[in-house]
């Protein structure tokens, strides 16, 4: 697959460490589980992710993200057997947020990955949008009036209900929203996608893999259709694995 555009990502990201463990009894203080650790492993999460992914499909992306992201850190302890997270820890750090002013805006598609820790504010998602007219945003921001020049708006289905006011009152917002729902596909322009029926391991990481496709698909033929249908094909073989995978 070759790209006829280069893509910068912009946003937050971390450490994503998997602690895989047995539970072979109760502990007697309090009825939780007592864990013994069996294996780990751990890869670049958030925007992070998404970058690695857009990397498995095509080499021209950059990536502007904060400096500390070492220092950031989701755990999850997770059942080795089962694959059932037992609780996850994070350990979060202070988030500076980006100069968005400052940044070289000269490529061909942008994706904003925000996970609402502070890098990005939403005047700064604005900015950004106002100044480009192809930016691919996934925020886990409430949506309001920042969006509006953006060209497409990832979000899932516990996001979409969170902002389905706003989406109502705004229908130029409505033809912009990919509104992902897990194994059912995802909705865009009142249209279904639907995808094939898989065996789900962990759907961690599953939408930074779908936003990966989508940009990369898009990108190289400018057809939103094409790219939503191989973002539900790379995303739904991506959650038949363990931990946070990769396309």
């Amino acid at each position: 697959m070759l790209p006829i555009e280069d893509i910068l990502i912009i946003g937050e990201s971390c450490r994503d460490i998997f602690v895989y463990c047995k539970a072979e009894r109760l502990c007697p203080d309090v009825p939780v589980p007592v864990l013994s650790e069996l294996d780990r492993s751990e890869n670049p999460g958030m925007a992070k992710n998404v970058h690695r992914n857009v990397l498995s499909l095509f080499s021209n992306c950059d990536i502007v993200t904060n400096k500390n992201w070492t220092q950031i850190t989701k755990t999850r302890y997770v059942h080795e057997s089962s694959n059932h997270t037992f609780f996850r820890v994070d350990t979060p750090h202070k988030m500076e947020r980006i100069d968005v002013e400052k940044l070289d805006l000269n490529y061909g598609l942008i994706v904003i990955s925000d996970y609402n820790k502070g890098f990005l504010t939403k005047a700064d998602i604005e900015y950004i949008c106002n100044k480009h007219n192809n930016v691919f945003i996934d925020t886990k921001k409430n949506l309001g009036p920042f969006i509006k020049n953006a060209k497409i708006i990832k979000i899932n289905d516990f996001e979409y209900r969170n902002s389905k006011k706003f989406i109502d009152n705004n229908h130029d917002i409505k033809g912009k929203i990919i509104h992902t729902q897990g194994g059912s596909g995802c909705f865009y322009n009142g249209k279904n996608f639907p995808v094939n029926e898989v065996e789900v391991k962990d759907t961690s990481g599953a939408g930074d893999s779908f936003m990966a496709a989508l940009v990369v698909k898009y990108a190289e033929g400018k057809n939103i259709e094409t790219s939503i249908n191989f973002a539900n094909y790379c995303a739904s073989n991506v959650v038949k694995g363990r931990g946070v995978g990769v396309i």
